[in-house]
């Protein structure tokens, strides 16, 4: 028997609503024959205080108590998969990005998005990398490879599972990150992204081995770049850098604390343009760097990691927000565009245009927000699940 959660009086309305979380407050009590059958990862069917079915999920321990699977009824067997990884891949032959020959990585699943929370599965040419942020999912990753394989065919050679960091640290699972199924001659090879290539190494590089939600938005940073002094800050594997310089910036400098980080930006951009690009790199605190750049730059690119990784911290997150923010428009020179983002999911859009607008007023320049910008297609968002809409950046003109 699926072990059953049965819900207070009234907490079954947001799942009325088809949200796919059910926190641990909601729960009335667990029936299930064996106290094993209800441990982190376990499909589960919920119930409302009635009796009448609602969903079928994986139980986690957490506030977050079951991240919901399906509202119907039906089997989660390798058919199920099968479905959810196919209507995946459908939606990204929608988005011309599946046979696109100027770009060979993006985003298969992506969470919440597609219906299957807690899975991340991206792209990189014939190398498919899973990433599971729940039990459930991790539990699942042999029918997830044997889904991807059966979608795309002899298109895809490896699946890597690449989650020993992003599952939950509690549930001690000891996993070790590795290839499910094929393997690969290389750890890292040259991916494609609107014709300009990358280094992208899944094994050691983080996330899956490169951001894949700042595509359109590079793009854009290209259109802009042309004469242009630029200076990107966070700038891991350079990925704003290039584009700029293939938009024909006068000269890029890249900012990360990693100095590893800094190696691989110089690598992508001998890569596209060889070794005497008009680039270069400082492995330094953004942050600081930030402190005295004086008007050496007229294009200024600020992409920081989560501040607030939840609402606890949220207070201190906009703080910093608001000092990189305030140094980098009281420095950029007049007629200069700033890109500046946020990707705490814990932070709205609203929340961060106030802080920015604080930034400006504390700098006392005169802005113009000139686009506002959130993550690509296929990064999608549940239209029941707003919080997956988690990335969001103006781009601004500094009188």
């Amino acid at each position: 028997m699926i072990p059953q959660i049965y819900l207070r009086r009234g907490k079954e309305e947001s799942l009325l609503r088809r949200h796919p979380w059910i926190f641990s407050g909601a729960i009335d009590y667990i029936k299930a024959e064996e106290e094993s059958e209800i441990a982190e990862g376990a499909l589960v069917e919920v119930f409302d205080h009635k009796g009448a079915f609602i969903a079928r999920g994986h139980y986690q321990i957490g506030s977050i108590a079951v991240r919901v699977l399906s509202f119907e009824r039906e089997e989660i067997d390798q058919a199920w998969w099968n479905r959810r990884l196919r209507v995946a891949l459908d939606v990204r032959r929608t988005l011309a990005l599946t046979d696109d020959p100027s770009t060979t990585c993006y985003r298969l699943v992506h969470g919440e998005g597609d219906s299957l929370p807690g899975l991340v599965v991206d792209i990189y040419g014939s190398t498919a990398v899973v990433q599971c942020h729940s039990v459930g999912m991790y539990r699942s990753r042999q029918q997830i490879a044997g889904a991807i394989r059966a979608a795309y065919g002899d298109r895809i050679t490896a699946i890597y599972d690449k989650s020993s960091q992003t599952l939950p640290f509690k549930a001690d699972l000891g996993a070790v990150d590795g290839y499910l199924w094929g393997t690969s001659d290389h750890a890292s090879q040259v991916v494609l992204e609107n014709g300009e290539k990358f280094w992208v190494n899944w094994e050691k590089g983080q996330k899956t081995g490169f951001f894949l939600d700042q595509r359109e938005n590079r793009e854009l940073v290209k259109r802009y770049a042309r004469g242009r002094t630029v200076l990107n800050t966070f700038c891991y594997t350079g990925g704003f850098s290039v584009y700029a310089l293939s938009g024909g910036a006068r000269e890029v400098c890249s900012v990360d604390s990693s100095e590893r980080a800094v190696a691989l930006a110089t690598e992508n951009m001998r890569l596209n343009f060889g070794p005497d690009a008009p680039h270069s790199e400082v492995a330094a605190d953004a942050v600081e760097y930030l402190r005295d750049i004086g008007d050496r730059y007229d294009l200024i690119i600020l992409d920081p990691p989560a501040f607030a990784k939840h609402h606890k911290v949220l207070g201190n997150a906009m703080q910093g927000y608001k000092r990189l923010n305030a140094r980098a428009l009281s420095q950029i020179r007049p007629g200069g565009i700033l890109f500046t983002f946020s990707c705490s999911q814990a932070v709205s859009k609203e929340l961060f245009r106030t802080t920015v607008f604080s930034a400006a007023a504390i700098a006392g320049r005169r802005v113009r927000i000139l686009h506002q910008l959130t993550q690509p297609a296929d990064h999608p968002i549940n239209i029941y699940h707003p919080e997956g809409e988690y990335l969001k950046g103006l781009v601004l003109y500094v009188e």
